[in-house]
């Protein structure tokens, strides 16, 4: 791949960056990465994964913009109120960066129809709001051995994961919250969330992304990020792989 005028100047921050550089744009150019959910943390990692010329992006949400969602989710605007969100996405990524292809998917995805949605894809970028689909997410990246970067944020804290599981000394998301975790799903319209902070893990999922795509710094896998914005405290906590894991031991619940 030649990287034309007009790419070597829209992309020239990244191309002058020696952990990038025209190679590691040439990677993005050529990768293709599911991002589910496109509502607090999707917008800003949509929007940052297009402006990197990320050059495939399946964008999987089955909601429509509400008036609530503008608070935090920067990709909608007012007159976007009742239209499906992964069409008005993809009407901005198309405006943001004419090298992205963007694929629409306007299901929510589950245990049922996760590895057809999923599948061919190099990275999978999960900030859904409900816990099952984070499973099914999880178990899916597993099942098909594609890195998972996993985000999720409450009120004011935040955390970031990436996981590859299918790697012999690699978590994955299960080896973090369980076979079975005993949690009921608490949305944002029950405890409410900073509209910011959603800004700054979607940004950051981004980041984990493209990370994983062009290899650049240390490797993130088995590494969870804890934001709390109450205290203005980072922690990074490290992830081992959970021997008893009967995900990591058959590939998939």
């Amino acid at each position: 791949m030649m990287l034309t005028d007009g790419q070597l100047d829209r992309y020239a921050r990244h191309i002058v960056l020696k952990e990038i550089g025209g190679e590691g744009q040439k990677k993005l150019l050529g990768a293709s990465v599911a991002v589910i959910g496109a509502g607090g943390l999707g917008s800003p990692c949509i929007q940052y994964l297009a402006a990197a010329g990320v050059g495939h992006l399946t964008l999987i949400d089955d909601d429509l913009v509400s008036l609530s969602n503008l608070q935090r989710q920067t990709l909608f605007g007012t007159a976007d109120v009742g239209q499906p969100k992964v069409a008005v996405a993809a009407r901005r990524v198309v405006q943001l960066n004419p090298d992205v292809t963007v694929v629409e998917v306007a299901e929510r995805l589950a245990a049922e129809n996760a590895s057809r949605l999923l599948c061919h894809h190099d990275v999978i970028a999960d900030g859904s709001d409900n816990f099952l689909t984070r499973l099914a997410a999880a178990d899916a990246a597993l099942a098909l051995a594609i890195p998972l970067v996993s985000a999720a944020v409450g009120q004011f804290e935040g955390q970031l994961g990436v996981f590859r599981g299918h790697e012999p000394d690699k978590p994955c998301y299960r080896c973090l919250v369980g076979a079975d975790p005993d949690r009921p799903d608490v949305s944002c319209a029950d405890q409410g969330v900073l509209g910011a902070l959603t800004g700054v893990m979607g940004a950051l999922q981004a980041l984990e992304v493209i990370r994983q795509i062009t290899g650049f710094g240390e490797d993130s896998a088995g590494k969870l990020l804890l934001v709390d914005a109450l205290t203005f405290r980072l922690r990074t906590l490290k992830l081992a792989k959970d021997p008893g894991c009967l995900a990591c031991a058959r590939g998939i619940i």
